[in-house]
């Protein structure tokens, strides 16, 4: 018996346990699973890419997110099983949390993740034991629910305010207007960081607002933060493609990208001139990218990252031409918190020690006045947000890097709503899980839609555009070079099938494209075809929301029992695929 299959027995053996109420976790104390003694001078704690889901909610991690070349193998590209067989142990709860596995089931058992008031519940507790803590939020926060869009995120900024968040930096916060987003700056008690957003030269000429009019840098590129008589600086890294995979035109003024030069530069200077124990880089780059990043650029501690969603249990070592740094990820939508605590000796830092805890609800007494916070924002709203629309036969999930089952509900939305042959919808990470038998709410379904540029479209493209589309996200998705990984997972598609070779060069990777009926898609031919989500400019059709909402009411029962994957070809044994189909 090989480590894997007897982790299958231990797994198996851990859940027949729980639902048969023998698995004392299911009476767990929250002192018992959150004890951590602290270890060193100073803790930080990181959670990240939360969108705006201030309640506990379900999510499923993926059982597809495929490494190429160098990431084939490694965090974050390993999923289930091959996951479980990186850790020393995992109770049952663990293997829930970061594992796609008998997900259903085991999300009945051990109930709904993360919320706000729960967070504070958790985030105080960890803190008090430390006798203080710096909280790093790393972005993706105030944008994903109803009331973060009607609100333009200023709910989240304020429930941010309540955590005791003391840093961030950002990603889709830049998604509302660029004065929305100064002014919730403004707001946020903590300090917005970025070293590598700056204005453009034409707008400093015209005297835009800036943090730094001599090196143009709209927010300040980091804060140094004392911790225990420990200083300890932050540096913010916001998503370097922000108007590539969002609409330049809610952020004309400003440009973004990964500014490896001036984040090197940056660092030697802080380390001779701030005198500072640490240096921290609070990222949302995705973690392929941070890791790049950990082996090109010198005198960075830790990577406290985010972007991509991933739960990554362990944290990775990365050797480059000045010492090491480590690399973490915490997830996303509430359901992690990262623990890090820092040893220093005479010479700087001597060890240090990380734990990703995931949040369990029904482990953690809610904060009573963040839930009166939370009710108070969501009292308006309540009627719309409950709205039933439909219900749900099979379980409902986005996470991954081919069609969830809830991208394909949203595919079949448009096509039968807007009466195409193919859609199209992007690959978004964010988005909760709905259990099989529940109601879908006008909440979830905000949930996976909520943005500031929703609109529908319809037109006609040829069988060689639709190919071309294809190409180029998944070249985004598994270009062999982080640095030209933009962010997301592939385009979802309804009404039409193909094959994809992740390993094969660009404009290589698609082929035997069909429509649903097995017509090969005619390269010369146009077609009938429904999206959302413009980059370039605004579309003229209803919110997708809209368009989701009136086919699930039309529908009354979702069961999805096949979707658009596509055949995967070459990918035979990666450990970042299981269960595919």
């Amino acid at each position: 018996m090989n480590r894997r299959e007897f982790l299958d027995i231990l797994w198996k053996a851990s859940l027949t346990a729980g639902l048969t109420g023998c698995d004392r976790l299911q009476n767990i104390s929250e002192a018992d699973y959150y004890a951590l003694p602290v270890q060193g001078d100073a803790r930080i704690l990181h959670i990240t890419d939360t969108h705006a889901q201030l309640l506990p909610i379900h999510f499923r991690e993926p059982n597809v997110n495929i490494g190429i070349g160098g990431a084939r193998g490694r965090f974050p590209h390993l999923v289930g099983k091959n996951l479980l067989a990186e850790l020393s142990a995992a109770s049952p709860r663990d293997i829930h949390a970061y594992t796609y596995l008998d997900f259903t089931e085991s999300a009945e058992l051990f109930g709904k993740v993360g919320g706000f008031a729960h967070l504070k519940t958790l985030l105080d507790r960890l803190s008090a034991e430390a006798g203080g803590a710096l909280l790093l939020d790393g972005g993706d926060t105030w944008q994903g629910s109803g009331t973060a869009l009607w609100t333009r995120g200023r709910d989240m900024v304020e429930a941010c305010n309540r955590l005791g968040v003391d840093v961030m930096t950002g990603h889709w916060e830049f998604t509302y207007k660029d004065s929305e987003t100064l002014e919730n700056a403004k707001k946020f008690n903590g300090d917005f960081v970025a070293q590598n957003v700056k204005a453009t030269e034409d707008a400093l000429f015209d005297g835009t607002e800036v943090y730094d009019e001599d090196s143009g840098h709209v927010f300040p590129p980091y804060v140094i933060k004392t911790l225990n008589n420990r200083r300890i600086a932050v540096i913010g890294q916001a998503f370097p493609y922000t108007p590539i995979a969002n609409p330049r035109r809610f952020i004309p003024d400003w440009t973004f990208g990964i500014q490896e030069q001036d984040l090197a530069e940056l660092v030697a200077h802080i380390r001779s001139e701030d005198q500072v124990d640490a240096v921290v880089l609070l990222s949302h780059n995705g973690m392929d990218v941070d890791l790049k990043l950990a082996s090109q650029v010198v005198g960075i501690d830790f990577i406290l990252g985010g972007h991509t969603h991933d739960g990554v249990p362990l944290p990775v070592l990365v050797d480059n031409s000045g010492g090491k740094t480590v690399v973490t990820n915490a997830g996303s939508n509430g359901k992690y918190v990262g623990v890090l605590d820092i040893e220093f000796g005479a010479s700087g830092i001597s060890g240090y020690q990380y734990r990703l805890f995931p949040v369990f609800a029904n482990l953690l007494k809610p904060d009573a006045d963040m839930q009166a916070y939370i009710d108070s924002v969501r009292a308006p709203y309540l009627d719309k947000l409950t709205e039933p629309l439909a219900i749900t036969e099979s379980l409902l999930y986005r996470r991954g890097n081919f069609s969830g089952t809830f991208d394909q509900v949203i595919c079949d939305a448009m096509r039968n709503v807007l009466d195409t042959e193919i859609s199209l919808s992007p690959g978004f990470r964010w988005g909760t899980s709905v259990l099989p038998g529940e109601t879908i709410t006008m909440e979830r379904v905000l949930d996976q839609t909520c943005m500031t540029y929703p609109e529908t479209y319809v037109r006609e493209m040829s069988g060689e555009e639709l190919k071309f589309i294809l190409e180029s996200v998944c070249d985004n998705l598994f270009n062999p070079d982080p640095y030209y990984q933009q962010g997301g997972d592939m385009v979802r598609v309804g009404g039409l099938r193909f094959s994809c070779a992740p390993n094969a060069a660009m404009g290589k990777r698609i082929d035997n494209l069909q429509l649903n009926d097995g017509t090969p898609l005619d390269a010369s031919k146009r077609y009938k075809v429904a999206g959302w989500a413009t980059v370039a400019a605004q579309a003229p059709g209803a919110p997708i929301w809209d368009v989701v909402a009136d086919y699930l009411r039309a529908e009354k029962t979702v069961n999805i029992t096949r979707g658009n994957n596509p055949v995967l070809k070459g990918v035979e044994g990666n450990p970042g695929i299981e269960d595919y189909s």
